[in-house]
Protein backbone atom coordinates (compact mmCIF):
# COMPACT_ATOMS: atom_id res chain seq x y z
CA UNK A 1 0.00 0.00 0.00
CA UNK A 2 1.22 3.11 -0.82
CA UNK A 3 0.22 6.55 1.25
CA UNK A 4 -0.33 10.02 -0.74
CA UNK A 5 -1.97 13.45 -0.23
CA UNK A 6 -3.19 15.71 -3.34
CA UNK A 7 -1.15 18.59 -4.69
CA UNK A 8 -0.07 21.18 -1.94
CA UNK A 9 2.93 20.31 0.20
CA UNK A 10 2.55 22.51 3.12
CA UNK A 11 6.52 22.16 4.24
CA UNK A 12 7.73 23.42 1.54
CA UNK A 13 8.15 26.85 -0.08
CA UNK A 14 6.87 26.57 -3.71
CA UNK A 15 3.80 25.79 -5.71
CA UNK A 16 3.83 23.74 -8.49
CA UNK A 17 0.29 25.08 -10.15
CA UNK A 18 1.85 29.05 -10.25
CA UNK A 19 -0.56 30.50 -12.57
CA UNK A 20 -1.77 34.69 -13.46
CA UNK A 21 -4.78 36.18 -14.51
CA UNK A 22 -5.93 35.62 -18.56
CA UNK A 23 -5.89 38.83 -19.25
CA UNK A 24 -1.91 38.86 -18.57
CA UNK A 25 -1.77 35.87 -20.82
CA UNK A 26 1.63 35.63 -22.78
CA UNK A 27 3.97 33.21 -24.08
CA UNK A 28 6.61 34.31 -21.89
CA UNK A 29 4.95 34.43 -19.07
CA UNK A 30 3.24 30.48 -19.30
CA UNK A 31 7.08 29.82 -19.74
CA UNK A 32 8.41 30.75 -16.82
CA UNK A 33 4.88 29.76 -14.74
CA UNK A 34 5.55 26.06 -16.09
CA UNK A 35 9.17 26.48 -15.65
CA UNK A 36 8.84 27.22 -11.71
CA UNK A 37 5.84 24.43 -11.74
CA UNK A 38 7.59 21.69 -12.66
CA UNK A 39 10.64 22.60 -10.66
CA UNK A 40 8.88 22.80 -7.28
CA UNK A 41 7.07 19.19 -8.22
CA UNK A 42 10.12 17.67 -9.13
CA UNK A 43 11.03 18.92 -5.33
CA UNK A 44 7.98 18.06 -4.03
CA UNK A 45 8.02 14.23 -5.54
CA UNK A 46 11.79 14.52 -3.80
CA UNK A 47 10.43 15.05 -0.46
CA UNK A 48 8.06 12.29 -0.78
CA UNK A 49 10.48 10.19 -1.95
CA UNK A 50 12.70 10.42 0.98
CA UNK A 51 9.74 9.77 3.54
CA UNK A 52 8.10 6.92 1.98
CA UNK A 53 5.16 8.58 0.68
CA UNK A 54 4.88 7.09 -2.57
CA UNK A 55 1.48 8.28 -3.97
CA UNK A 56 0.83 11.66 -5.22
CA UNK A 57 -2.15 13.47 -6.75
CA UNK A 58 -0.49 16.55 -9.23
CA UNK A 59 -2.50 19.60 -9.33
CA UNK A 60 -4.41 19.82 -12.33
CA UNK A 61 -2.84 23.36 -13.42
CA UNK A 62 1.07 22.52 -13.68
CA UNK A 63 0.63 24.44 -17.39
CA UNK A 64 -1.87 27.44 -17.31
CA UNK A 65 -4.79 27.54 -19.13
CA UNK A 66 -3.48 24.16 -20.46
CA UNK A 67 -7.18 22.99 -22.21
CA UNK A 68 -8.18 26.95 -22.80
CA UNK A 69 -8.22 27.73 -26.70
CA UNK A 70 -5.90 30.83 -25.89
CA UNK A 71 -2.82 28.79 -24.74
CA UNK A 72 -1.32 28.00 -28.83
CA UNK A 73 2.12 27.28 -27.41
CA UNK A 74 3.32 23.95 -28.34
CA UNK A 75 4.42 23.26 -24.55
CA UNK A 76 4.07 19.93 -25.25
CA UNK A 77 7.28 19.72 -27.37
CA UNK A 78 8.89 22.50 -25.22
CA UNK A 79 9.04 20.95 -21.88
CA UNK A 80 9.08 17.44 -23.17
CA UNK A 81 12.23 16.74 -21.53
CA UNK A 82 11.11 18.50 -17.74
CA UNK A 83 7.99 16.19 -18.20
CA UNK A 84 10.05 12.66 -18.94
CA UNK A 85 12.86 13.68 -16.48
CA UNK A 86 9.83 13.91 -13.94
CA UNK A 87 8.62 10.15 -14.81
CA UNK A 88 11.86 8.55 -15.02
CA UNK A 89 12.01 9.82 -11.23
CA UNK A 90 8.26 8.76 -10.62
CA UNK A 91 9.63 5.63 -11.93
CA UNK A 92 12.81 4.60 -10.21
CA UNK A 93 10.98 5.53 -7.48
CA UNK A 94 7.87 3.17 -7.55
CA UNK A 95 5.49 6.56 -6.80
CA UNK A 96 2.10 6.36 -8.15
CA UNK A 97 0.54 9.15 -9.70
CA UNK A 98 -2.88 10.62 -10.46
CA UNK A 99 -4.86 14.05 -10.97
CA UNK A 100 -8.42 15.26 -10.23
CA UNK A 101 -9.79 17.56 -12.83
CA UNK A 102 -12.05 20.27 -11.17
CA UNK A 103 -15.70 20.26 -10.85
CA UNK A 104 -16.08 22.04 -13.81
CA UNK A 105 -15.56 18.66 -15.62
CA UNK A 106 -18.84 16.84 -15.97
CA UNK A 107 -18.90 14.64 -18.88
CA UNK A 108 -23.25 14.44 -18.09
CA UNK A 109 -23.92 17.81 -18.50
CA UNK A 110 -26.81 18.52 -20.81
CA UNK A 111 -24.99 21.89 -22.37
CA UNK A 112 -22.97 20.58 -25.38
CA UNK A 113 -20.31 23.56 -24.57
CA UNK A 114 -19.35 22.22 -20.81
CA UNK A 115 -18.99 18.77 -22.31
CA UNK A 116 -16.84 19.49 -25.00
CA UNK A 117 -14.97 21.81 -22.49
CA UNK A 118 -14.52 19.13 -19.87
CA UNK A 119 -13.45 16.24 -22.99
CA UNK A 120 -10.60 19.17 -23.52
CA UNK A 121 -9.64 19.70 -19.84
CA UNK A 122 -8.98 15.43 -19.34
CA UNK A 123 -6.76 15.25 -22.79
CA UNK A 124 -5.17 18.40 -21.79
CA UNK A 125 -4.57 16.51 -18.05
CA UNK A 126 -4.12 12.81 -19.53
CA UNK A 127 -1.44 14.31 -21.88
CA UNK A 128 0.76 15.33 -18.89
CA UNK A 129 0.84 11.91 -18.20
CA UNK A 130 1.36 11.16 -21.17
CA UNK A 131 4.58 13.05 -21.79
CA UNK A 132 5.94 11.33 -18.38
CA UNK A 133 5.85 8.10 -19.67
CA UNK A 134 3.72 6.45 -17.33
CA UNK A 135 1.49 4.06 -18.23
CA UNK A 136 -2.03 3.16 -17.55
CA UNK A 137 -2.09 2.86 -13.88
CA UNK A 138 -1.72 6.65 -13.46
CA UNK A 139 -5.06 7.90 -13.58
CA UNK A 140 -7.58 10.52 -14.37
CA UNK A 141 -10.30 11.12 -11.36
CA UNK A 142 -13.62 12.43 -11.87
CA UNK A 143 -17.54 12.47 -10.47
CA UNK A 144 -20.20 11.33 -12.46
CA UNK A 145 -21.51 15.07 -12.26
CA UNK A 146 -25.31 16.28 -11.91
CA UNK A 147 -28.67 15.12 -11.47
CA UNK A 148 -30.47 17.37 -13.96
CA UNK A 149 -33.35 16.03 -12.35
CA UNK A 150 -33.22 12.36 -14.14
CA UNK A 151 -30.69 10.44 -12.67
CA UNK A 152 -31.16 7.59 -15.57
CA UNK A 153 -30.77 9.79 -18.37
CA UNK A 154 -27.36 11.71 -16.79
CA UNK A 155 -25.86 8.79 -16.50
CA UNK A 156 -27.02 7.99 -20.01
CA UNK A 157 -25.43 11.11 -21.16
CA UNK A 158 -22.34 9.97 -19.02
CA UNK A 159 -21.62 6.60 -20.96
CA UNK A 160 -22.40 8.37 -24.17
CA UNK A 161 -19.45 11.00 -23.49
CA UNK A 162 -17.46 8.74 -22.44
CA UNK A 163 -17.83 6.70 -25.63
CA UNK A 164 -16.50 9.94 -27.45
CA UNK A 165 -13.18 10.23 -25.24
CA UNK A 166 -9.88 9.49 -27.23
CA UNK A 167 -8.73 5.95 -25.65
CA UNK A 168 -5.52 7.24 -23.94
CA UNK A 169 -7.81 8.75 -21.72
CA UNK A 170 -10.24 6.01 -21.41
CA UNK A 171 -7.11 4.32 -20.46
CA UNK A 172 -6.61 6.51 -17.47
CA UNK A 173 -9.99 7.51 -16.58
CA UNK A 174 -11.85 6.28 -12.95
CA UNK A 175 -15.29 7.59 -11.63
CA UNK A 176 -15.49 8.28 -7.70
CA UNK A 177 -18.34 7.82 -5.77
CA UNK A 178 -19.46 11.33 -4.26
CA UNK A 179 -21.05 12.08 -1.17
CA UNK A 180 -24.43 13.97 -2.39
CA UNK A 181 -25.83 12.73 -5.61
CA UNK A 182 -23.86 9.26 -6.81
CA UNK A 183 -23.15 6.20 -4.68
CA UNK A 184 -20.81 3.21 -4.89
CA UNK A 185 -23.62 1.57 -6.82
CA UNK A 186 -24.28 4.57 -9.31
CA UNK A 187 -20.93 3.87 -10.07
CA UNK A 188 -20.84 0.57 -10.60
CA UNK A 189 -23.64 1.07 -12.83
CA UNK A 190 -21.01 3.34 -15.36
CA UNK A 191 -18.32 0.41 -14.73
CA UNK A 192 -20.71 -2.15 -16.00
CA UNK A 193 -21.47 -0.35 -19.08
CA UNK A 194 -18.36 0.76 -20.05
CA UNK A 195 -16.11 -1.05 -17.44
CA UNK A 196 -14.08 2.59 -15.79
CA UNK A 197 -12.95 1.37 -12.72
CA UNK A 198 -14.51 2.91 -9.37
CA UNK A 199 -12.32 5.15 -7.04
CA UNK A 200 -13.96 4.05 -3.58
CA UNK A 201 -14.26 7.22 -1.29
CA UNK A 202 -15.11 6.11 2.34
CA UNK A 203 -16.26 8.97 3.94
CA UNK A 204 -18.23 9.65 0.82
CA UNK A 205 -19.69 6.37 1.49
CA UNK A 206 -20.51 6.66 4.93
CA UNK A 207 -22.25 9.65 3.56
CA UNK A 208 -24.36 8.30 0.84
CA UNK A 209 -24.49 4.36 0.02
CA UNK A 210 -26.82 1.85 -0.30
CA UNK A 211 -26.76 -0.06 3.44
CA UNK A 212 -23.29 -1.83 1.88
CA UNK A 213 -20.57 -2.36 4.75
CA UNK A 214 -17.43 -0.65 4.98
CA UNK A 215 -15.71 -4.10 3.78
CA UNK A 216 -18.36 -5.36 1.08
CA UNK A 217 -17.91 -1.68 -0.74
CA UNK A 218 -14.27 -1.76 -0.63
CA UNK A 219 -14.31 -5.11 -2.52
CA UNK A 220 -17.29 -4.38 -4.81
CA UNK A 221 -14.68 -0.93 -6.02
CA UNK A 222 -11.44 -3.51 -5.83
CA UNK A 223 -13.03 -5.29 -8.21
CA UNK A 224 -13.33 -3.06 -10.83
CA UNK A 225 -9.76 -2.56 -11.27
CA UNK A 226 -7.79 -4.50 -13.62
CA UNK A 227 -4.47 -5.83 -11.96
CA UNK A 228 -2.45 -5.14 -14.95
CA UNK A 229 -3.96 -1.74 -17.14
CA UNK A 230 -5.33 -0.04 -13.99
CA UNK A 231 -2.92 -1.59 -11.15
CA UNK A 232 -3.65 -1.76 -7.65
CA UNK A 233 -7.12 -0.08 -6.57
CA UNK A 234 -6.44 3.54 -5.32
CA UNK A 235 -9.16 5.36 -3.14
CA UNK A 236 -9.38 8.34 -1.18
CA UNK A 237 -9.72 8.36 2.73
CA UNK A 238 -10.67 10.69 5.06
CA UNK A 239 -12.91 10.77 8.19
CA UNK A 240 -15.58 13.57 9.55
CA UNK A 241 -14.72 16.58 10.95
CA UNK A 242 -16.41 17.26 14.16
CA UNK A 243 -19.60 19.71 14.45
CA UNK A 244 -19.32 20.42 10.51
CA UNK A 245 -21.73 19.92 7.79
CA UNK A 246 -22.00 15.96 6.70
CA UNK A 247 -18.96 15.16 4.34
CA UNK A 248 -16.76 17.71 5.84
CA UNK A 249 -13.12 16.65 6.03
CA UNK A 250 -11.17 16.77 8.74
CA UNK A 251 -8.17 18.39 9.83
CA UNK A 252 -5.86 15.97 10.85
CA UNK A 253 -5.86 12.26 10.79
CA UNK A 254 -7.63 9.99 13.60
CA UNK A 255 -5.04 7.50 14.06
CA UNK A 256 -7.91 5.45 16.11
CA UNK A 257 -10.37 5.77 13.31
CA UNK A 258 -7.51 5.26 10.37
CA UNK A 259 -6.39 1.93 12.02
CA UNK A 260 -9.98 0.55 12.65
CA UNK A 261 -10.47 1.69 8.22
CA UNK A 262 -7.57 -1.02 7.54
CA UNK A 263 -9.36 -3.87 9.64
CA UNK A 264 -11.77 -3.63 6.71
CA UNK A 265 -9.48 -4.14 3.93
CA UNK A 266 -9.60 -8.09 4.40
CA UNK A 267 -6.68 -8.70 2.12
CA UNK A 268 -6.73 -5.51 -0.58
CA UNK A 269 -4.02 -3.09 -0.72
CA UNK A 270 -5.38 -0.25 -1.89
CA UNK A 271 -2.96 3.47 -3.03
CA UNK A 272 -4.59 5.77 0.08
CA UNK A 273 -5.29 9.45 -0.93
CA UNK A 274 -5.22 10.87 2.40
CA UNK A 275 -7.79 13.89 1.55
CA UNK A 276 -6.86 15.67 5.23
CA UNK A 277 -6.38 19.02 5.42
CA UNK A 278 -2.74 18.96 6.89
CA UNK A 279 -1.43 17.35 3.73
CA UNK A 280 1.70 15.62 4.14
CA UNK A 281 1.75 16.02 8.17
CA UNK A 282 -1.19 13.25 8.27
CA UNK A 283 0.36 11.08 5.27
CA UNK A 284 3.28 10.44 7.29
CA UNK A 285 1.42 9.41 10.11
CA UNK A 286 -0.49 7.49 8.23
CA UNK A 287 2.48 6.04 6.38
CA UNK A 288 4.48 5.04 10.17
CA UNK A 289 0.85 3.06 10.76
CA UNK A 290 1.11 1.00 7.72
CA UNK A 291 4.97 0.22 8.14
CA UNK A 292 4.28 -0.88 12.06
CA UNK A 293 1.38 -3.00 10.86
CA UNK A 294 3.72 -4.41 7.40
CA UNK A 295 1.81 -3.01 5.09
CA UNK A 296 3.83 0.28 3.56
CA UNK A 297 5.15 -0.13 -0.54
CA UNK A 298 8.74 0.46 -0.19
CA UNK A 299 10.70 3.25 -2.28
CA UNK A 300 12.43 1.12 -5.37
CA UNK A 301 15.98 1.54 -4.63
CA UNK A 302 16.90 3.03 -8.46
CA UNK A 303 19.81 1.28 -10.42
CA UNK A 304 22.86 2.73 -10.51
CA UNK A 305 24.91 2.55 -13.75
Amino acid sequence: MRIGYPCVNASLPCTSTSTFRLASYSEERLVQAVTNNLACLQRILEYNVERGLLFFRIGSGVVPFGSHPINTFPWQTHFAAGFRALGQYIQQHNMRISFHPDQFVVLNSPDAGIVERSMQELVYQGSMLDLMGLDSTAKLQIHAGGLYGDKEAALSRWIATYQRLPEAVKARLVVENDDRLYSLRDCLQLYDAVGVPVLFDNLHHECLNNSEPMALALQQAAATWHPTQDGPPMMDYSSQALGERKGKHTNSISEEQFREFLTHLHGLHPDVMLEIKDKESSALRAVAILHELGLATLPATPVIH
